[in-house]
């Protein structure tokens, strides 16, 4: 039976539960799984004030069995909700098989947002899995979203993590935890594609003005709103992926069950971001094949978003033809968009205001040339931001010191003074990224030590990355060369 929470008032929790409402084909209300002893390890006390809620009442025990799966806030409603999804290209039935949506938070904005639990044990589409979470994959989310907060990206946050008192077993026994994710919203494309596949055209249509409703205004006016959702939904995914491709963040399992529709980044499993710059590089254990390498990120999500237009072909147009091409015509934009989108980035990240013909070749130029010479991404934005050009092969060589001159003839074209592009430059290109080295290094003090103190220094100086402060200058280091390439791992 579930244990209601009376800490309501206090803590300041909201709940509606506008998802709940939808047909039962999409969604099942579960029942808690406990843990045995729930121990609060980290709490974003800036998250939870933006959301309404209390931080000093969230670390009470109340609250604290709330965020292990152990106790429901008055008002929420449990549920597991129901998709599917290409996984590699492949297409499959999936669903929340370790995450519970415990309902929507009304914020004082009036804003809705999603809070669910990630880890909190099995469900009905766990096929198999404990449903459970380790630690270190939930510190790593913790880190890695809030990293990508702080550099302006949109994305899911965490607001705590707990551990509970029970072992997971995975390649070896490990702490188990559980993470408080906030979303605008867990809608995917592969919600999408699981109503066209087990739906009615009915429970289509129901969840199209449903996503509409809660996400995109102005469908009202729009002269085929189901066209616009498309429309709007592959504006949100231009803009995100670029973000993306401009500070080096491989997501690493972007099937379509990981898009979603509102334009945040969601599911940190085996993401990492770049040291050195090479479009072919992957870190997950898993993409043997580097379908979703850092340079193929772009036409993974125009092949995603194509999965997604053609579940709304049955809404787009009552003549399959002509359904057809409307949704051809509007996934052909997406290239066009995410190229502005990428192109006005880089232009910020070299100081540029304006638009020249060449724009385009210049940046390319300095591309390759990071490829060749191995140069690390981040830092060599940052030391064109400063003009400190340090003793590396890229700026000793000769290729670089014409690309520089030529540069710089550019910026003298453009009615800015250099400081004013340099102050640009500073504002798009951040001084520091989650190293996968330092991630690694504080997950291994939390996990193996219990040691926290690493994972705090390194959350402290990621949430203001483009401060280009003192304090910031040792997490600018990159990993020391090794023979074996880093690994990421998706958790489950």
């Amino acid at each position: 039976m579930t244990t209601k929470n009376n800490t309501n008032t206090k803590t300041g929790w909201n709940f509606d539960n506008s998802y709940a409402r939808l047909p039962k084909l999409f969604l099942t209300t579960l029942s808690l799984n406990p843990v045995r002893a729930p121990e609060l390890i980290i709490l974003n006390a800036s998250l939870a004030i933006s959301l309404g809620l209390d931080a000093l009442s969230l670390q009470s025990n109340a609250n604290i069995a709330v965020f292990a799966g152990n106790q429901v806030p008055e008002g929420a409603l449990p549920l597991a909700q129901a998709y599917a999804g290409h996984q590699f290209g492949h297409f499959t039935m999936l669903g929340d098989g370790r995450a519970l949506l415990l309902g929507e938070q009304i914020t004082p904005l009036g804003e809705r947002v999603d809070i669910g639990l990630k880890g909190s044990g099995r469900t009905p589409y766990s096929r198999g899995g404990d449903g459970r979470a380790a630690l270190g994959p939930m510190l790593r989310e913790y880190i890695i979203s809030e990293a990508m907060h702080a550099l302006g990206i949109p994305t899911t946050r965490s607001l705590a993590v707990v551990t509970t008192g029970d072992a997971v077993i995975r390649e070896t026994e490990q702490s188990g935890a559980i993470l408080t994710r906030i979303a605008a919203s867990h809608l995917r494309v592969g919600t999408f594609q699981y109503a066209a596949n087990w739906g009615t055209a009915l429970d289509l249509r129901t969840l199209a003005d449903y996503t509409l409703g809660r996400h995109f205004s102005g469908a009202d006016t729009a002269e085929n709103p189901y066209l616009f959702l498309l429309q709007e939904v592959i504006k949100r995914q231009a803009a995100l992926i670029a973000h993306w491709q401009l500070v080096g963040f491989i997501h690493g399992v972007m099937n379509t069950d990981n898009m979603a529709l509102s334009g945040e980044t969601i599911d940190y499993g085996p993401c990492a971001f770049m040291d050195s710059y090479d479009p072919a590089t992957v870190f997950s254990s898993i993409d043997k094949r580097g379908r979703y390498a850092y340079g193929n990120q772009p036409d993974i999500a125009a092949w995603n978003l194509a999965r997604f237009a053609e579940t709304l072909l049955p809404l787009l147009h009552v003549n399959q033809e002509q359904a057809v091409k409307l949704a051809e015509s509007a996934i052909a934009d997406f290239t066009r968009l995410y190229h502005d989108h990428w192109l006005a980035g880089m232009r910020g990240k070299l100081g540029l205001f304006n638009e020249e013909a060449q724009d385009e070749v210049l940046i390319e130029n300095l591309l390759r040339m990071m490829q060749e010479h191995r140069a690390d991404y981040t830092n060599t934005f940052r030391a064109l931001t400063f003009n400190l050009l340090e003793d590396t092969d890229l700026f000793d060589s000769a290729e670089f010191s014409q690309w520089h001159a030529q540069w710089q003839a550019r910026l003298d074209r453009q009615a800015e003074q250099k400081n004013v592009s340099r102050q640009w430059m500073q504002s798009n290109n951040p001084a520091i990224i989650p190293r996968n080295h330092r991630v690694e290094a504080a997950l291994e003090a939390a996990v193996k030590q219990g040691d926290y103190s690493v994972m705090h220094r390194l959350l402290k100086v990621l949430s203001t990355p483009y401060a280009h402060s003192p304090e910031q200058a040792e997490y600018t280091t990159p990993p020391a060369l090794s023979n074996c390439p880093y690994k990421t791992f998706c958790g489950t």
